[in-house]
């Protein structure tokens, strides 16, 4: 076996890029691991190689360009970026680990705020912080990465793929910075991680990639330990549902101050089966408009969003036990059509639903619906996620029939819930519903 070599990179004043690239590159002629010192390393783009560890040394600080054509061009694209501050495709043995700071800033790629929408109003291109395409046996972990200003670690059909003890930092209200994304990737582990962010925290995802291919199926994933703060889903299967979804696992997870906790949404014709949300302690808050849902403790909905072309896939065999916490929405269970969801089973549940400070989740959230697909003129950056009707009010939101219930079930086949309980106020709130349970069979009611 080759022997492993080590080279390391001081702290300097002058741009690392070329520095840490060449490191990388020795590669080629047997393992390396590139050391970055104590100490800032400022850094435009660079890639990644087979048997290459970088690794962060305590108080080391990879600085990178807030400058969007300073950084490589990947093949998935996402909300428009098409670039990746850190890249690496087809590559094998990757780590990326010590006890370091990468830091993006976020702040370069904001045009104003949305103080209606609480968010910020970002530029139109953003890239993003990692992108691993088509990688295996790859291992992240111990380091710490703040302010990305777009999805922060991508990685896109990659398989044997480790992320432990990492810390995902980012600005609370800057649209698309989710943390991490798992996006048609097999055999993950995705372990004690703290992940704070505007965006979805820990997704799996099964893009398209720029020339129309579907980037694979989504199997054999567990997360497990993680803390969770986010202002979109916490820990979320879909949207981009091209490809199927299979053997997920997310299990003894905290979730902090978060809009939903738990989702699975299917829009893109790939299936979603065998999910398991197991042993969760969650805290569920509404948010403004802008942000999908608002204090759903679990969501799962299945919508057509090309109709015409490519129906929702199919969602089924879910399991989601021992759940316990706080929310200010409601369980919502929509399924657009027949058939859409089957086999859901709820079990040793409990929850305090209390009312919120927006009043956002008396309705329930249905985006994206076909309306995102179209492009909006004052969207700012902000493609596919909201469109606002004639009457001024964001597309896809729908009021509870009679107000919010604690559980909302539409359309859904084979429904087991075994000792849920939801304690709400006495008396209740405006706009709740009498009803702690509305379940409605018949998508005309």
């Amino acid at each position: 076996m080759p022997t492993l070599r080590e080279i390391r990179i001081p702290a300097e004043a002058t741009p690392a890029t070329a520095r840490i690239q060449q490191a990388i590159d020795t590669a080629a002629t047997g393992p390396v691991r590139v050391i970055l010192e104590a100490g800032q390393h400022k850094s435009a783009g660079f890639v990644l190689r087979s048997d290459v560890e970088l690794r962060l040394e305590k108080d080391a600080e990879l600085c990178f360009d807030a400058d969007y054509d300073s950084y490589g061009r990947v093949f998935v694209i996402a909300e428009e970026s098409d670039r990746a501050m850190i890249s690496a495709a087809g590559a094998s043995r990757i780590a990326l680990t010590g006890q370091g700071r990468i830091i993006a800033d976020s702040a370069a790629f904001v045009t104003g705020d949305d103080a209606e929408m609480g968010t910020r109003i970002p530029a139109r291109f953003r890239p993003r912080l990692l992108v691993l395409d088509g990688c295996s046996d790859v291992s992240l972990s111990g380091i710490t990465v703040t302010n990305s200003p777009m999805w922060t670690l991508h990685f896109v059909n990659c398989t044997h793929v480790s992320v432990h003890a990492l810390r995902v930092d980012n600005d609370r209200q800057m649209p698309n910075t989710d943390g991490i994304v798992i996006d048609a990737c097999r055999d993950v582990r995705i372990a004690d991680c703290d992940i704070s962010t505007a965006d979805d925290g820990i997704v799996l995802k099964t893009s398209l990639r720029d020339d129309g291919r579907i980037a694979g199926t989504c199997e054999r994933v567990t997360v497990t330990a993680c803390r969770v703060l986010s202002r979109s889903c916490a820990l979320k299967v879909g949207t981009e549902s091209f490809g199927a979804f299979r053997e997920l696992a997310f299990e003894d997870c905290d979730i902090i101050d978060s809009n939903r906790g738990l989702g699975i949404f299917s829009r893109d014709g790939g299936t979603v089966e065998n999910v398991r949300f197991s042993n969760i302690r969650l805290e569920c808050r509404e948010t403004p408009a802008g942000f999908w849902g608002s204090g759903e403790a679990l969501t799962i909905n299945s919508i057509d969003r090309r109709p015409g072309t490519r129906p929702a896939g199919k969602i089924s065999d879910i399991v989601v036990e021992n759940i316990s916490g706080t929310m200010e929405g409601a369980i919502n269970l929509y399924a657009e059509r027949e058939g859409g969801i089957e086999n859901v089973t709820i079990r040793n549940v409990s929850l305090r639903q209390t009312p919120g400070a927006f009043a956002t989740a008396q309705a329930y959230d249905l985006r994206p619906t076909p309306a995102d697909l179209e492009t909006a003129p004052d969207e700012a950056g902000r493609a596919n996620a909201w469109r606002k009707g004639p009457d001024g009010r964001v597309i896809g939101l729908v009021d509870y029939p009679g107000g919010m219930p604690g559980l909302f079930a539409r359309n859904i086949a084979g429904l087991t819930c075994d000792n849920v309980i939801i304690e709400r106020p006495d008396p209740l709130p405006p706009g709740f519903n009498d009803r702690s349970v509305l379940i409605i069979d018949n998508p005309e009611q």
